[in-house]
């Protein structure tokens, strides 16, 4: 009896052992099958922004970084959506942002005409300053988010110092560009890159904010620490090459010597020409790219003006038949596109003929914002926001390819950090105005058409000069 026993309870444990082990190996299946689309989805991810080179140079890791910047901006946008706009009357939330723009924007633009200089002299702080943008944003989220549980003014400092931290952010991203480029790769398309993944995080992660919002008002802004957080620490994943100074000089946003200013005035010209003997050098950058500089500045002053001045007319006047948080989404979006499909054809189009382009660009945004301010309405507003968005990333592509064909390797990366801080004031200037306006939708699209026609016609001829003769001589070293 015994050894009929013993003889059964082998079989009992292999039966009871392999049971077990089809549990096991069940629940593995179900993990993996649940793991796949994260990892999968990951490793997808990964293989578009190290594709071509971009792995190995490093401008993936600068795709990734500004994928995450978008992600966590949005979330903050969408957390103060139904704050900053629409929890005080109109007039008042008027002149708070007005207040707090002048408190927290004002030294941005001050001090703005030295942070280039600033990224000349102290190149080697470059990760540390993405990654601090990155920290202050994450903070200030934080901060904001208890101010909208208390309904503290904590709220709009908070809010526009995000702002500048986000700005700041654009003009170190510039300069680290072109460090980054992989063999036989423009700058156009490295930048058309990076803006693309920007646009599809900001996709991406606005229906996810939009659902911690309806959770409650702080979980976006939750949402937004995380991300930034992870940002800190992706930006010290850049390759230390980001912060080499190695082969640099400094960029002067002037045509040519006789058009600089400042401190390179006659007193001082006796004193550079021994030294520029001695080292021999491009610093100036030349009448193309200060003519496409103007035009850019333009655009962008218009997306600093339509941005402030649309988010307060909509609220009073939301368009037909929808709520106010519905208007500025559909002219949110409307701008998203346009800024993607811009992007698009930048790149498709691969800097054939810059000049021209810009030209055509600014004019088609001039058409349409005259035709808006002539027949305004609510479609017209949404288009001139797409129109305003393609205009201004086809142009500013436009001018990366300008910098690259005319400005040379050695001051490339001081260009870049230096034309974007100008533009990133245009855009101030033009979100201070777009404060300041009365609330008329046909005196404000007036005065946006205005905006773009100054800088229309004041780089209209030297574009097309500069474009009927092509390429000019580098300039020398001033």
């Amino acid at each position: 009896m015994n050894d009929v026993a013993t003889a059964r309870s082998p079989q009992r444990a292999v039966g009871v052992g392999s049971g077990a082990g089809r549990v096991r190996g069940a629940v593995r299946s179900v993990g993996r099958a649940l793991h796949f689309p994260v990892t999968g989805t990951a490793r997808g991810i990964r293989k578009a922004t190290h594709a071509h080179g971009a792995g190995e140079s490093g401008l993936g890791k600068l795709i990734e970084l500004h994928a995450v910047n978008g992600a966590g901006d949005v979330m903050i946008t969408i957390a103060l959506a139904s704050t900053v706009f629409f929890s005080v009357p109109t007039d008042e939330a008027r002149g708070r942002v007005a207040l707090y723009l002048a408190i927290t924007m004002a030294p941005f633009t001050v001090l703005a005409p030295v942070i280039g200089p600033l990224l000349d002299r102290l190149p080697h702080g470059r990760r540390a300053a993405m990654a601090g943008s990155m920290l202050a944003r994450a903070l200030l989220a934080l901060v904001i988010s208890g101010a909208v549980a208390s309904g503290s003014l904590e709220l709009y400092p908070a809010a526009l110092g995000v702002l500048v931290a986000s700005k700041a952010y654009g003009v170190v991203r510039s300069a680290v560009v072109p460090r980054l480029l992989p063999p036989r790769f423009s700058l156009v398309k490295a930048n058309s890159r990076v803006t693309l993944a920007g646009l599809l995080a900001t996709g991406v992660a606005a229906p996810v904010g939009a659902g911690l919002h309806a959770i409650g008002d702080p979980w976006p802004l939750y949402g937004a620490f995380v991300i930034f957080v992870a940002g800190t620490f992706l930006s010290f994943t850049l390759p230390p090459k980001v912060d080499s100074a190695k082969g640099e000089d400094v960029a002067l946003l002037a045509a040519d010597e006789k058009h600089l200013h400042g401190p390179l005035r006659k007193d001082r010209d006796d004193q550079r020409e021994a030294k520029d003997a001695r080292r021999p050098g491009l610093r100036t950058v030349g009448p193309a790219v200060t003519h496409a500089l103007g035009a850019n500045a333009a655009l962008r002053c218009l997306s600093g003006f339509l941005i402030f001045f649309l988010a307060f007319l909509l609220r009073e006047h939301p368009l037909t038949g929808e709520s106010a948080a519905v208007s500025l989404g559909i002219v949110g979006v409307a701008a998203g596109v346009g800024n993607a499909l811009g992007t698009a054809v930048g790149a498709w189009l691969r800097s054939r003929a810059p000049e021209i382009i810009i030209v055509a660009a600014v004019a088609l945004v001039l058409g349409t914002a005259v035709v808006a301010a002539l027949f305004f309405g609510a479609l017209l507003v949404a288009v001139l926001a797409a129109v305003a968005g393609f205009g201004q990333a086809l142009a500013k592509l436009s001018l990366d390819a300008l910098i690259q064909r005319d400005v040379p390797e050695l001051v490339r990366t001081s260009a870049f950090a230096r034309s974007e801080t100008l533009l990133q004031v245009a855009w101030v200037f033009g979100g201070a105005v777009g404060i300041v306006m009365p609330l008329n939708g046909t005196l404000g699209l007036v005065v946006a058409a205005v905006i773009v026609a100054v800088g229309w016609l004041t780089t209209l001829r030297g574009l097309l000069n500069s474009a009927r003769h092509g390429t000019h001589p580098r300039p020398r070293v001033a």
